[in-house]
């Protein structure tokens, strides 16, 4: 991929400024959505398992938007389709808290699904550009702004709750914010709308499969706790509802500190051993969470569930960028495609099967893809 930055009049601190700016803001919008499902859902009297099928809207939204997105990448770049999908990421929000009924809801799921993914996409390609101007990796960076406005999101709607304001009123402020973060940091984004001249789809090679696999695994973990922690602490671990929103704070916090040091690590001590671990965390924090579902022993749980993944995706995307045998906007695309389907289906899957049996047993299975990141980092040469 050719970079266009030698024509564009900005630093590189400031493209680097602006484009985390952006991931902070993706990263604000998902973490609104995702500390307000409860809520949501109560307000609906959706059951677990017609919830599950309700957020299943998300990833159908995501496979929509792949061929458009991979299209109009090509065509206009990706800081013009950073700049759109982004607005309406953060309006979509905004209908998700109107929503009155189950197909409201899903509508408006699809269309955050479809410019999620969008957002996706092209903030990567933005992080990719940036981080070839630097002599060392800074990808786990701006996932770890991404972490930190989750975290700052979770701790938002703690308070909105604890207050008893509203999904809807609470979104409108988010989307404020997000509108006016792009209006500032647009003009600093990489102007790359010629940037990308080859195929449009390409079939990923084995060791991008291989990384896709890993990436899949850590962010249905990633997935099931946005969408699913609070809830599993309102009903399982039955907290003072003051404290319904603290294991989703923990799992947050620890990931957004942790990517901070990713890159230091895995220097240190190779991408390989950093994955298997990661994955062991991953695995050893759900099962206490679902074998002590207490509050304590359940905030330690998903504390070591957020180091667990903290690391394990920008790595995985470090590496794709680096790939011998594909482009590193197109090897990024393939894996992040790849990983991103894990991230949305997973509540979906979650909520069927708490409904079949009960939330604890759906928490085992995703504790098993902690397991997926070992055996799969084992397989893969890094």
């Amino acid at each position: 991929m050719d970079t266009a930055l030698q024509t564009l009049p900005i630093s590189k601190k400031a493209l680097r400024i602006a484009v985390g700016a952006m991931f902070f803001m993706a990263g604000l919008c998902f973490a609104s959505w995702a500390s307000r499902i409860a809520s949501i859902q109560q307000h609906l009297g959706l059951s677990f398992a017609a919830l599950g099928g309700v957020l299943s809207a998300l990833p159908i939204g995501l496979m929509c938007s792949l061929p458009f997105s991979g299209w109009i990448i090509t065509k206009i770049g990706s800081r013009r389709l950073l700049i759109i999908a982004l607005s309406v990421y953060g309006i979509t929000l905004m209908g998700l808290g109107l929503a009155q009924n189950s197909f409201q809801l899903i509508c408006c799921l699809l269309l955050f699904g479809f410019s999620g993914n969008a957002v996706n996409i092209s903030v990567n390609t933005q992080a990719v550009a940036t981080e070839q101007l630097y002599s060392k990796p800074i990808m786990a960076s701006f996932h770890g702004l991404w972490s930190l406005a989750g975290f700052t999101g979770a701790f938002i709607g703690t308070i909105m709750i604890g207050q008893g304001i509203d999904p809807f009123r609470h979104f409108i402020v988010i989307s404020i914010i997000i509108i006016l973060s792009i209006i500032i940091a647009a003009r600093s984004l990489n102007d790359d709308k010629t940037a990308s001249s080859g195929p449009i789809f390409v079939m990923p090679d084995r060791s991008m499969i291989n990384l896709g696999v890993i990436a899949f695994c850590s962010m249905m973990c990633e997935g099931a706790m946005f969408d699913w922690s609070t809830i599993y602490f309102r009903d399982i671990v039955h907290p003072n509802k003051a404290w319904i929103g603290a294991g989703y704070a923990c799992f947050m916090g620890a990931m957004a500190t942790w990517r901070f040091f990713a890159d230091w690590f895995a220097h240190r001590y190779g991408l390989k051993r950093i994955l298997q671990i990661s994955g062991s965390l991953t695995a050893i924090g759900l099962l206490i969470a679902v074998a002590f579902p207490y509050l304590l022993s359940a905030m330690a749980g998903f504390l070591l569930v957020g180091v667990g993944v903290s690391s394990v995706v920008p790595m995985v995307y470090s590496a794709a960028g680096k790939s011998k045998t594909m482009a590193p906007g197109v090897a990024l695309a393939a894996v992040s495609t790849i990983g991103f389907v894990g991230f949305l289906i997973a509540p979906s899957i979650i909520g069927f099967i708490a409904g079949l049996a009960t939330l604890r047993a759906s928490f085992i299975l995703i504790a098993c893809m902690g397991i997926g990141v070992v055996v799969a980092s084992s397989k893969t040469n890094l």
